[in-house]
């Protein structure tokens, strides 16, 4: 069996973002491994309106082109890594939207958060769990939680995030939890794959 291949979300978009120096370090710290292929997905690259779809998107196609190479790209993915910033106590509203503008590309994968801010993102991402569930994904218990004093000497100090003992722990600990869990509901999917298609003979 293939690799499986690990999208990591970049959930924000505004100017001035952190989240590209976590999302090049969790990127490296993945293809390091070997196990897995790694793929950055910024949803600066699919600006997606508002929802406004007739219906949910698990009975109904979305007529959207960006919603649907947002769609095909998920599709093609075996699990998830969603980096999360936190606003007012939640996740931003565009990576809410991404979540929505899918519904059966997500089921039946693995996901795991990093989040960061002032309590390292802590409340975006357990909001963000009981979406992944209702989109039938499997939320891994570790994560990565970069805090406020962590961001500012990454941000203000000019110090790496792979230089935090800590966080470099905790990114091991997330994907060893997602590696497993990808890699077992990837063969489960085969698996039910191959047997709709021996009924359908």
């Amino acid at each position: 069996m293939a690799k499986p291949k690990i999208g990591i979300i970049i959930g924000s978009t505004r100017a001035g973002r952190f989240a590209d120096q976590p999302a090049e370090w969790i990127r490296d710290i993945a293809k390091a491994r070997g196990d897995v292929d790694v793929e950055v997905l910024d949803l600066r690259d699919y600006p997606m309106p508002f929802f406004d779809e007739v219906g949910g998107l698990a009975y109904t196609p979305t007529k959207n082109e960006v919603a649907q190479k947002w769609q095909k790209k998920i599709a093609e993915l075996d699990g998830y890594i969603v980096l999360a910033a936190e606003y007012n106590r939640g996740p931003t509203g565009v990576l809410k939207n991404a979540l929505d503008y899918a519904y059966n590309e997500w089921n039946n994968k693995a996901v795991a958060f990093l989040g960061y801010g002032g309590v390292g993102g802590a409340r975006a991402v357990e909001q963000l769990r009981l979406h992944a569930v209702e989109l039938q994904m499997a939320p891994i218990r570790a994560g990565v939680h970069i805090l406020w004093p962590d961001m500012l000497a990454a941000k203000s100090e000019g110090k790496k995030l792979s230089e935090f003992a800590h966080l470099n722990q905790a990114a091991s600990d997330m994907l060893d939890q997602l590696v497993w869990w990808t890699k077992a509901l990837k063969t489960a999917r085969a698996a039910e794959a191959q047997t709709a298609d021996i009924k359908a003979a």
